[in-house]
């Protein structure tokens, strides 16, 4: 069994996102490092192929004595991968290649590396199999497999024996290392074009591509871990990619500092307005996460009748009883004492567990349009704009919205949760846009998307975290960070980041299937000091 290690975030320019490209771009990256920063490619080639090698070591430990098949294509994928046995190689790996095009159609880098590889090994370490019968039976004695058959300028389905390679990969079931991009996926859409490699690493270059973030790219390509080739920083500037990673560099740089000589009123206080009969979890884990994230006040307000309850389960947050409806949600006479609880607090979130019941409905409709603080919508507060988003662009400050797929579903007209998955990234970007609002879309990779249209996907959270609660503690966290003075975008930015982090953690300690979301929350101080997952 090879053993798996967390792999450390590599190629992140300090305090600072890093763009996404389209293939288009990075090509166009390339050419500029190539031609005007007089950079050879050859060069370019081997500083990828030493990246995936380190970062090969970095989850599996050393190569000596493992058996690596590299399977690599006629084009530059295909040199990497050749430059790639050759350094393994020279680590004592036993490293066999699957050529699966002729020597003579390789383009003319690969060419160059398939020759210096052969100097090395040999012939014998260069095979070229004719069906995949004889790619199974090459892989199956294989400890490791390293994807290097097609990278970012394929655009049309995967036919042939390059399919059958695909297929074969996916059928050894060993751990694979995909280069630049799993071989058969779109580099924009993150479309699976006829087949693709399912991978547990990506190791990609100069910048990450779209496709790992979008679509079916989210399954196949495991772990993405970049790796800087040296493209200049002004050529990267000059692309002016609306589409940005969240770094952990950059998340905690817009942390609030903790002043020798600050008190607790130094770090905000957020009103939470949440809760009903039997939801009164949603209260408190919102809350709990609030304080979790470094706010230094938090009260929640809830209906009259259960806030005895949330009371029992609070020990370092305040509560605010509210008037009611008979059936123990907030009542519309409520207005204006909610309006004047959210005057006296630095930032609002508003949502979870308050029902969808007509007079609670008709409630938030009217105080999204009062209120004048900086404020978080989340949940049932969303569900009572359903059909009615138009409400949202008579905020008196745009709000940071956190839907799932399903509420933005509602929110979008003729939209289904079906569609708005399809588009993710489209469908953040556009609604912000036109509501003028801040978009958190939950979900696999989550998306974060502000009105000028620039957007930005988070690369932490699992699987573990789909369970009842987590969107409730991100809401506290980010009406924490908003509380404590982050703007809008960097509240939305660092609390997404950190609440995906969390939830890494939490799935570390008690596995993805098992956690909840308590434990999530128990892990964000965790999340926030370095020196526990670094």
């Amino acid at each position: 069994m090879i053993p798996r290690r967390r792999l450390p975030q590599t190629g992140t320019p300090r305090g600072t996102m890093i763009p996404i490209v389209t293939a288009e771009q990075m090509r166009l990256l390339d050419d500029q490092t190539i031609t005007q920063a007089h950079v050879p490619s050859l060069v370019l080639m081997e500083r990828a192929g030493a990246g995936v090698v380190t970062q090969l070591e970095a989850l599996y430990g050393p190569m000596a004595g493992k058996s690596v098949a590299i399977l690599c294509g006629k084009g530059n994928n295909g040199g990497d991968g050749f430059v790639v046995a050759r350094l393994l190689r020279r680590k004592k790996a036993r490293v066999q290649v699957l050529l699966l095009t002729p020597p003579s159609e390789l383009s003319r880098d690969a060419k160059t590396m398939y020759q210096r590889f052969q100097r090395t090994a040999g012939q014998a370490a260069v095979t070229r199999p004719v069906d995949a019968q004889g790619l199974q039976q090459r892989l199956r004695t294989s400890d490791l497999v390293v994807d290097a058959i097609l990278g970012t300028g394929l655009s049309t389905g995967v036919t042939g024996l390059y399919r059958d390679a695909i297929e074969a990969i996916n059928t050894a079931a060993r751990p694979t290392v995909a280069v630049d991009l799993p071989s058969g996926l779109h580099a924009d859409s993150g479309a699976i074009l006829g087949a693709a490699v399912r991978a547990d690493l990506t190791v990609t270059f100069g910048l990450p591509k779209v496709g790992l973030y979008c679509g079916a790219g989210i399954e196949c390509s495991g772990q993405v871990r970049l790796v800087d080739i040296g493209i200049p920083a002004p050529f990267v500037d000059a692309i002016g990619s609306r589409l940005l990673l969240l770094t952990d560099r950059a998340a905690r740089t817009a942390l609030p500092a903790r002043r020798p000589s600050s008190h607790k009123g130094t770090y905000g206080h957020v009103g939470i307005i949440a809760g009903s009969v039997g939801k009164t979890g949603a209260a408190a884990m919102a809350a709990l996460a609030a304080l979790r994230i470094g706010t230094g006040l938090v009260t929640a307000a809830v209906p009259s009748s259960v806030n005895d309850v949330l009371e029992a389960k609070l020990l370092e947050a305040m509560t605010l009883p509210m008037p009611e409806t008979k059936a123990r949600t907030f009542a519309r006479s409520g207005l204006d004492r909610l309006l004047a609880f959210a005057g006296a607090r630095d930032a609002v979130a508003i949502g979870p567990g308050l029902t969808t019941h007509p007079e609670t409905v008709e409630l938030v409709q009217e105080f999204v349009k009062r209120v004048d603080k900086p404020c978080v919508l989340d949940a049932d507060a969303l569900n009572a704009l359903a059909g009615k988003a138009s409400l949202l662009t008579e905020c008196k400050r745009p709000p940071i919205i956190t839907p799932h797929p399903g509420e933005m579903a509602r929110l979008e007209a003729e939209a289904t949760t079906q569609s708005v998955n399809e588009d993710r990234l489209g469908t953040a970007t556009r609604f912000a846009r036109e509501r003028g609002v801040f978009v958190i879309l939950k979900g696999a990779r989550t998306v974060i998307a502000r009105p000028d249209g620039l957007a930005a996907i988070c690369p932490t959270g699992n699987p573990g975290m789909a369970t009842a609660g987590t969107g409730d503690a991100l809401t506290g966290m980010v009406g924490g960070l908003l509380a404590q003075g982050l703007s809008p975008w960097d509240a939305a930015c660092t609390a997404t980041y950190f609440h995906g982090l969390a939830g890494d953690l939490a799935a570390q300690q008690f596995g993805q299937a098992g956690m909840i979301t308590r434990d999530l929350i128990r892990q964000i101080p965790h999340a926030l000091a370095p020196i526990t997952h670094t």
